[in-house]
């Protein structure tokens, strides 16, 4: 994949690029997560070069990034995954395979996200809703049935007392809360399918994530 895009901050165009990330990407793929996630975020959590070598040889397709002026600014990864693989519960670390995606299934029907980031200083200028737009291409490009991934809800610490994980996203959906990555996801088109608990290490989200779909609209 490659396409060009113009995006506005403040008001001012910026011409960006998404394309495939290859081997040569790396050292701005890390770089990436250094700007983003800045002590005292642990840097062994952010991508090392092994998980991303593995991105690149096992679905190349689900390796997304974007571009300004020759400069990597964003990224979205994803891989294939089956039916069965999502039977029971499961969290970010069992069905990423801790992020090196070493359960991909060339022939699973659903595309499951693995990551999403944009650096700090252009997250207004909508690259991360246009990665996920781009994400969604592959998923018609692919002939998949749908896409699914598990999302923060980094608001809900605030409520957490008031209401359950489930009371709390249907609120996101009603307007009676707003989540910045949960309200996200539903402006990119994304449906939420149910609540998951132990998803992921995150005091905000107190460990809950939100199951949110897109589905292939070109399939019955």
């Amino acid at each position: 994949m490659r396409k060009s895009l113009i995006v506005y901050l403040n008001g001012k165009p910026i011409e960006i690029v998404i394309r495939n990330y290859t081997a040569e990407d790396i050292a701005g793929m890390i770089e990436i997560q250094r700007v983003s996630f800045p002590p005292p975020f642990p840097s062994d959590l952010w991508w090392n070069e092994e998980q991303l070598m593995q991105h690149i040889t096992r679905f190349p397709e689900g390796a997304l990034c974007a571009e300004m002026d020759g400069k990597l600014i964003g990224s979205m990864t994803a891989l294939r995954v089956s039916e069965e693989q999502l039977e029971g519960n499961h969290n970010w670390e069992s069905i990423t395979s801790s992020g090196y995606i070493s359960n991909h299934d060339p022939h699973g029907t659903t595309l499951y996200v693995v990551d999403l980031c944009v650096v700090p200083e252009l997250r207004k200028a909508g690259i991360g809703k246009w990665l996920m737009l781009s994400m969604y291409d592959v998923v018609v490009h692919l002939g998949l049935g749908r896409l699914l991934g598990g999302g923060r809800m980094p608001g809900y610490h605030k409520v957490k007392e008031e209401v359950s994980a489930e009371q709390y996203l249907q609120g996101v959906i009603e307007g009676s809360f707003n989540d910045p990555v949960i309200s996200f996801l539903l402006r990119c088109g994304r449906m939420p399918v149910g609540t998951m608990e132990h998803y992921l290490e995150d005091e905000e989200s107190r460990g809950y994530a939100a199951l949110m779909e897109w589905r292939n609209p070109f399939l019955a």
